[in-house]
């Protein structure tokens, strides 16, 4: 608005009265404002240019995905089809306080069977819900979960920071001994 004003004040010259005679007292020249355009000007130094990533594509503050160091890096057929072939994985929780254990599918991100120490129906059964005869049940009624959905076969990979004894090693193990063949992957 106030930029449309100037821009009127400086296409017509501001004159002052003396008598009959008009006399002009100030002209500005309209070629030192623009609207949103640059008159002969070169490219703006701290323009939007130069906020963008390479490809122009997005502004800087957008994530860029990460980029390999090689792409042209030779991915190996056991890499390309693992998830085809052991499409379920079996993931363990282990706290101070509870037990749970889940079989995801790899390909759609979702669990198909869940059983934990924190639900209502093994929580009234069990004296200790983080014990070794607790991770026993949860892999006895995870077996039971995966059964009914068609589920027979998993794979495990421990985490870093988890070692395959203790707990861990009891939920897997019972999860084998009620029917379910689990792979594990030790690296």
């Amino acid at each position: 608005m106030l930029k449309q004003g100037i821009g009127r004040i400086c296409r017509t010259s501001a004159d002052a009265f003396e008598g009959n005679r008009v006399l002009p007292w100030i002209h500005v020249p309209s070629c030192f404002f623009h609207y949103g355009q640059t008159h002969m000007a070169p490219r703006s130094f701290f323009g939007v240019e130069d906020f963008l990533d390479d490809d122009n594509s997005r502004p800087y503050t957008y994530q860029k995905g990460k980029k390999s160091k090689n792409p042209h890096k030779h991915i190996s057929f056991k890499q390309r089809t693992i998830a085809y072939m052991e499409p379920f994985t079996l993931d363990v929780f282990i706290s101070k306080r509870f037990v749970s254990a889940s079989l995801t599918h790899r390909m759609t991100s979702k669990q198909v069977a869940v059983a934990g120490t924190n639900s209502k129906d093994i929580k009234a059964v069990l004296r200790s819900r983080s014990d070794i005869p607790a991770c026993i049940s949860v892999g006895k009624i995870l077996s039971e979960r995966a059964r009914e959905a068609d589920v027979y076969t998993a794979s495990y990979t421990p985490r870093d920071r988890d070692k395959f004894e203790g707990k861990i090693r009891a939920v897997v193990q019972s999860l084998i001994d009620n029917g379910i063949d689990v792979k594990v992957y030790l690296d």
